[in-house]
């Protein structure tokens, strides 16, 4: 099937990491430590990592390991990672994307907590929405839907009229387990079926709709 060369929608639902901002080197160099702590293949906990929060991981990771400890881990790697802001750049094209949609209603929708959110936008350069939802947010991690749909509610529209964009496997599946469309961005995206994927946001031309919302047109 030939995926859409455009989109269009009634507001929009944004991850943070690896789709706007590009904080893959702190990620490795946090998970890293921890996967060396636990005696585990850095490697191979890098694998699922991405697009869950930080407690959701060890979970996946070490099933039989009491919760307490994984919540305990969380909240001295989310210090670590908030301090840690070297290398975190905006994905290419997201501060011209993130300024062409400034008058659509958007939301980020982020597994990160509120200071490690408004650290890496800041170091990205990138302005935060006013409408966010973080972990702080849910009581379910990615790939569960409830961020998206808590984004879509305060931005008071239908998941349906809602474009979620998403990196990972968790984020994709959350997207579309909240009955939403997903663009797919970076090459670990495309694995998962997303509606469309791109390389980066340099790939989209935002067109704002005179009736509201947004058309998007995605380059070949």
């Amino acid at each position: 099937m030939t995926a859409p060369r455009t989109l269009t929608a009634r507001a929009l639902l944004l991850d943070m990491d690896s789709t706007i901002v590009n904080s893959e080197a702190v990620v490795e160099r946090c998970w890293r430590r921890w996967a060396a702590e636990q005696g585990m293949a850095a490697e191979e906990v890098l694998k699922v990592v991405h697009g869950r929060q930080g407690w959701a991981t060890m979970a996946a990771l070490l099933p039989d390991r009491p919760m307490e400890q994984n919540h305990e881990d969380n909240r001295r790697m989310l210090a670590q990672e908030t301090a840690d802001t070297d290398g975190v750049v905006p994905v290419p094209g997201a501060p011209a994307f993130m300024a062409a949609i400034a008058a659509v209603p958007h939301a980020l929708v982020t597994s990160a907590s509120v200071p490690l959110a408004e650290a890496r936008m800041g170091a990205a350069g990138l302005l935060m929405p006013d409408v966010r939802i973080t972990a702080e947010s849910v009581s379910a991690s990615k790939p569960d839907p409830e961020g998206f749909l808590k984004g879509a509610a305060e931005l008071g529209f239908a998941p349906e009229d809602c474009l979620v964009f998403e990196d990972s496997e968790a984020g994709i599946r959350a997207g579309q387990a909240a009955g939403m469309r997903v663009v797919g961005v970076g090459e670990r995206a495309a694995a998962f079926a997303p509606t469309v994927q791109v390389d980066d946001l340099t790939q989209l031309r935002v067109e704002v709709l005179p009736e509201g919302g947004v058309r998007l047109h995605i380059a070949a």
